[in-house]
């Protein structure tokens, strides 16, 4: 795994990275957030003949019709195999710019810095990259290591509360599925107010310790799927609807429909079970799902990666700390576990 470096100035940390890589020319990915409020951060630390390039924001525009805009750029400004690409923005455009980086002249060097709480604790660590293919997230990628990963927490003062709110819900599930004590020492209540820079550290620990483990998700690297796929059933069907849901507002709900799976196959007791569920509603509320949605979300969870074939395929709690995965699950279960959510209240 390359370095992963925390930043206390990113102008001038990302200088110093620069000067230490020799490069043809950069070439600079943002989107239209990124460029308005994070760009102006960084850039008088970049070669004034880099390239810029600006994508829409949003999982919506996570696919090939946008990876042609950007390797179309990258073909005009006639980069070469020593190019580096900096990848300037949340999880959707770190997946997106390091896919590209590595399809390009069949692989280019990239440089992430991360600048949402969702992709400092999670996208920026493991290497997973990819975009979403006819309505499937992420069914499109590789693994591939970014050059460094710059986390900068001073980025986090850019984001709207209910995106910093999409990057807790991950930081709650890596004291799920890892370390109890982190869990239930979160602040809850008054969530909005942590102290950010000490939960980056930890978690990035955490998902470092199992990514190091099992880089290419053959076995323990699972249980970092925790919640994920009923969650991202849910992220996908809502995506162009007007109930659309960030990343960690689907996880959310994924996890506490998993953690009731957890209850009815594996040993979460039924205390933990309540525990997680109220700790979620606490901080997200609840999704309102209709019946008649059920059965479109239920095909999502049959698209899932970790399936085998037509088995379901999950990582489930057996208690608060400790995670497990390849556990068998049905359709009929998974509609059981969406029922449960719906009646929580």
């Amino acid at each position: 795994m390359n370095p992963i470096l925390f930043s206390k100035s990113i102008a001038q940390d990302l200088g110093q990275v620069l000067k230490e890589y020799s490069y043809s020319r950069i070439f600079v990915l943002t989107d239209e957030n990124t460029k308005l409020h994070c760009l102006p951060k960084i850039s008088h630390s970049i070669p004034a003949d880099s390239v810029h390039f600006t994508i829409p924001a949003g999982e919506i525009h996570k696919n090939l019709d946008t990876c042609t805009q950007i390797w179309s750029k990258m073909t005009a400004a006639q980069l070469d195999r020593k190019a580096l690409l900096i990848n300037l923005g949340g999880g959707v455009l770190g997946d997106m710019g390091g896919f590209c980086a590595s399809i390009y002249k069949r692989g280019i060097r990239f440089v992430n810095i991360p600048t949402t709480l969702l992709s400092q604790v999670d996208a920026s660590v493991g290497g997973k990259l990819g975009v979403d293919f006819q309505g499937l997230k992420n069914h499109l990628g590789v693994f591939n290591e970014p050059e460094t990963v710059l986390i900068a927490p001073e980025f986090l003062e850019t984001l709207p509360l209910q995106e910093l709110r999409s990057g807790f819900a991950e930081i709650m599930k890596h004291g799920l599925i890892r370390d109890k004590s982190y869990f239930e020492n979160l602040d809850l209540k008054n969530w909005e107010n942590s102290n950010w820079t000490e939960l980056i550290r930890h978690s990035v620990e955490i998902k470092k310790s199992v990514v190091l483990e099992d880089p290419k998700e053959s076995g323990l690297r699972k249980i970092l799927n925790f919640g994920h796929t009923v969650g991202h059933a849910f992220e996908t069907y809502y995506l162009d609807s007007p109930k659309h849901l960030l990343h960690g507002e689907a996880i959310a709900a994924g996890m506490i429909c998993e953690a009731w799976l957890s209850s009815k196959k594996l040993s979460l007791p039924e205390t933990e079970l309540k525990q997680i569920e109220q700790a979620f509603l606490s901080v997200f509320g609840k999704i309102q799902i209709e019946n008649r949605e059920i059965e479109a979300i239920l095909d999502f969870c049959l698209q899932d990666k970790k399936n085998e074939g037509s088995t379901l395929m999950f990582s489930l709690l057996n208690s608060i700390g400790d995670c497990t995965y390849n556990i068998p699950v049905t359709r009929e279960e998974i509609r059981e576990s969406i029922a449960y959510y719906q009646s929580l209240s």
